[in-house]
């Protein structure tokens, strides 16, 4: 692993995580290529802003927990190769309900340039620390369509407000949030923002 990059779990302890790319649980319906191990990687600085967001979070009754964090470009290159392969309707009506998977890049659910692969973006949300619950936000992880924005309508008082809660939380901490996905979330003074890696995650 490049010298900068850590495991998070080492790094800002009291964070949850389930690799989702390493397990069948994604829209690809299939562990991806370059994760090998169910862990969360990203920069040091990646690591520090999280725990800073983890004590804005707990007075809140809030956890954080991570999806995805570090992506390598193989990975990114096999989203690319699943798009153009025939439907099969396994995950579209959990990921992808109301678009063609050939449209996701398109529309901007997925780059053929990451911004995960530069280490220090994140896919994430809040949990009760209480029961340990996830809260409600009004649409799972890679759900890809419009209820996903920031502002969507539609979604209950409650989804709204757990959003807004966990956006305020990553801007007060140096995060900047993508609009067309309430979980995605990149370092603002990124370490490596026009560097792309493809070490695989072992």
């Amino acid at each position: 692993m490049k010298a900068e990059f850590v495991f998070v779990d080492e790094f800002a302890p009291g964070i949850r995580w389930d690799a989702k790319y390493a397990t069948w649980d994604n829209f690809t319906g299939k562990p991806v290529d370059g994760y090998l191990a169910n862990r969360i990687v990203g920069t040091r600085a990646l690591c520090a802003a999280l725990e800073r967001a983890r004590e804005k979070a707990e007075p809140l009754g809030f956890g954080l927990l991570l999806w995805d964090g570090y992506r390598p470009q193989r990975a990114v290159d096999n989203f690319l190769r699943w798009s153009r392969q025939p439907e099969d309707g396994r995950t579209k009506p959990r990921h992808y309900p109301n678009i063609d998977r050939a449209d996701m890049f398109a529309n901007g659910y997925v780059a053929a340039k990451s911004g995960h692969s530069r280490g220090s973006t994140v896919d994430l949300t809040l949990y009760y620390l209480a029961t340990g619950e996830l809260a409600p936000m009004g649409g799972d992880h890679d759900l890809m369509d419009s209820i996903s924005r920031h502002g969507a309508p539609g979604i209950k008082p409650v989804e709204a407000q757990n959003r807004q809660y966990l956006c305020s939380i990553m801007e007060t901490c140096g995060f900047a949030r993508y609009d067309t996905e309430w979980w995605h979330y990149t370092l603002k003074d990124e370490p490596y923002p026009h560097t792309c890696f493809d070490f695989p995650i072992i």
